[in-house]
């Protein structure tokens, strides 16, 4: 399905799609350079349509004027044009006519790729080897399943991790924590899980719960499981390293035990994180999953956990390299270093030459979070990329950011509700709650000395909204759990741009201010204050009212829809079923009620749906064949 030419002079490679005779890749617009610290090959791109290149704050669709991406782990409030928290050298392009290719480079190291308007694509990597994987789709659904071919499937989450999760940081008390979850109980407003930030530990150490503040922790877990609901706390990759010997046990042991990142002298590199002076776990080292274990089995036993929050792996460091700074050298001043944000590889994390088991740092920074993550998973975890601040402009960009992840094969995804920092309003509270209730991973999370946004807290209209959007999202976990089954076994995503099903229509190109759940589920959610309408692009064909069947004709056009404040837009695409579920307060209480159908005939009279269902918990249910899978 493609031809592969090779140039000499201009020296190059020419890759073609062969039904169409559209060029892909073209490299001989620019010398190749190959260099032991810069390797550097740039691209003709065959139309303006390209997303991905993770991860960045913006639009979905990126802007090819003279822009610059770079991709280097970074902690730092998301702002436009910064290297953020992951790094995911991925693109995904529309061509003319509809058809879809991708293009993944195969390398950890810092980089950038730098944006033309030709339209061209320059990739710049300070380490490694040029090693591409283009996928040819050819519809962009089939482009991301061949991605995760390679870089492998997102494991199936439990059930439970699909309902509401509540957090912030600065509950001050596990009493404090506790009375929230009573309050959302006593409003029957639906919950599976409560959460904890730093606040919960004693003098921020991992592996800790403070005596004094959280004594009743374990109280409150062993409540939560009587009531089906689940507990998560944070966990940092930072060890406290500055406690009188023999007082800590996960420094004492991972010293002994050599298990931390080291200096280019060979002695532990010493950083700042929450605890004060810290060192960081080298999760590169398979002695370290071992002893990282241990430690959650000794914490279990006190507070019996049933996820983890893994955060600040980028790693984060409140100092540039270490208390020493980083040492003279090409690793950590190499001869040319990526647009990052604070101009050296150290700002904000680690010195690049610090030694772990693997290699040096230069080159495994960017998978530093993914090889805690491997470390983490012997534990059921759940992944969470990162927060956002409170504004519309934030509510704005969650969405597209939600979309993005889902190209990188990170279906399980989703912003701080009501937004982190500053202090949210009612009304963008509740426009929030809706939005947030069809994230794929639905968790209100907020910072400390700012007021409550749990929504217990608003008025009785703004929670009412806010409960029944959440029982929205309940009656339709048998849907999410089954989009989210398809997404582990072939790559599917979960929630999804329009021209991934529309990809012949140009209009959808641009969209990142709705958003799909698998085929057939249309959210449009309000993303401005002080509106009772919004206007959303329903694409060519039948559409139904999800709350009142009402059917919508549509040519592929832009519609004005009422949203009064109570009111998020939901429509259901001809031709599809829908499973659900009578809803209750948790997932386990959902579980058990009627289930019921939901068929959107298509005009002619066809329709089709899917149920995959398991005990909602267990490991690999479908590798061992206890599940049941339903057609209808």
């Amino acid at each position: 399905i493609y031809s592969l030419d090779f140039s000499w002079d201009p020296f190059g490679v020419l890759l073609r799609r062969r039904a169409t005779g559209t060029v892909l890749l073209n490299t001989t617009v620019a010398p190749l350079i190959f260099a032991d610290q810069f390797l550097q090959i740039a691209t003709l791109l065959p139309s303006r349509f390209l997303y991905g290149l993770g991860e960045h704050r913006g639009t979905l669709l990126h802007s090819l004027d003279w822009s610059t991406l770079t991709l280097w782990a970074r902690d730092v409030a998301p702002t436009e044009s910064f290297n953020l928290y992951g790094a995911h050298p991925f693109y995904l392009l529309m061509e003319e006519g509809g058809d879809a290719h991708g293009v993944f480079l195969l390398n950890s190291n810092a980089m950038e790729v730098a944006l033309q308007p030709a339209p061209g694509l320059t990739w710049r990597t300070i380490g490694g080897v040029l090693d591409f994987y283009i996928f040819l789709g050819p519809d962009p659904n089939m482009v991301i399943q061949q991605y995760q071919q390679v870089i492998g499937f997102p494991a199936m989450p439990p059930l439970w991790a699909l309902g509401f999760h509540l957090c912030r940081w600065g509950y001050g008390s596990s009493n404090e924590t506790w009375q929230t979850v009573r309050a959302m109980r006593n409003y029957q407003i639906p919950q599976d899980a409560q959460w904890n930030d730093i606040d919960y530990m004693d003098g921020y150490r991992d592996f800790t719960f403070d005596p004094w503040k959280f004594t009743s922790l374990p109280s409150l877990v062993e409540d939560l499981h009587k009531h089906g609901q689940r507990y998560v706390m944070i966990l940092d990759p930072g060890i406290s390293s500055t406690n009188p010997h023999g007082s800590y046990w996960p420094f004492d042991e991972g010293l002994k035990r050599g298990l931390f990142l080291n200096t280019t002298q060979g002695q532990p590199l010493i950083g700042q994180v929450w605890p004060g002076f810290t060192a960081f776990a080298d999760f590169s080292n398979p002695d370290t999953h071992q002893w990282w274990l241990e430690n959650l089995q000794h914490f279990h036993a006190h507070v019996p956990f049933d996820g983890l929050w893994i955060d600040m792996n980028e790693p984060s460091n409140f100092m540039d390299g270490s208390e020493d700074g980083c040492p003279p050298g090409e690793l950590d001043s190499p001869p040319y270093t990526p647009a990052v944000l604070g101009d050296s590889l150290s700002a904000k994390t680690v010195c690049a030459s610090a030694k772990q088991k693997a290699s040096v740092h230069y080159n495994l920074h960017n998978v530093y979070g993914l090889m805690e993550a491997k470390a983490t998973a012997r534990y059921p975890s759940i992944p969470l990329p990162t927060g956002l601040g409170v504004g519309w402009d934030k509510i704005c960009c969650s969405g597209l950011w939600l979309l993005s992840f889902s190209l990188f094969g990170i279906p399980l995804v989703g912003a701080d509700i009501c937004g982190f920092s500053g202090s949210t309003s009612e009304e963008l509270c509740t426009r929030w709650m809706q939005l947030g209730a069809f994230y794929p991973f639905a968790r209100n999370h907020n910072t400390q000395n700012e007021k409550a946004q749990d929504p217990t807290v608003f008025s009785p209209a703004a929670r009412t909204a806010m409960k029944d959007v959440l029982l929205t999202r309940y009656s339709l976990l048998p849907f999410l759990y089954t989009l989210f089954h398809r997404a582990h076994l072939q790559g599917d995503t979960v929630a999804r741009p329009l021209f991934f099903e529309f990809p012949q229509d140009v209009a959808t190109l641009e969209l990142d201010r709705q958003f799909l759940w698998g085929q057939s589920l249309l959210v449009t959610p309000v993303l401005e204050p002080g509106v009772d309408s919004v206007t959303g692009y329903v694409p060519r064909g039948v559409w139904y009212d999800f709350y009142t069947g009402s059917l919508v004709n549509s040519s592929g056009e832009m519609l004005k829809m009422s949203a009064p404040l109570e009111h998020l837009n939901l429509h259901i695409r001809e031709g599809a079923i829908l499973p659900t579920q009578k809803p209750g307060t948790t997932s386990e209480v959902t579980r058990g009620n009627a289930l019921r159908l939901i068929v959107a005939l298509s005009s002619s009279a066809t329709a089709w749906g899917d149920l995959f269902w398991d005990d909602g918990e267990s490991l690999d249910t479908f590798e061992r064949g206890s599940y049941s899978y339903l057609v209808f």
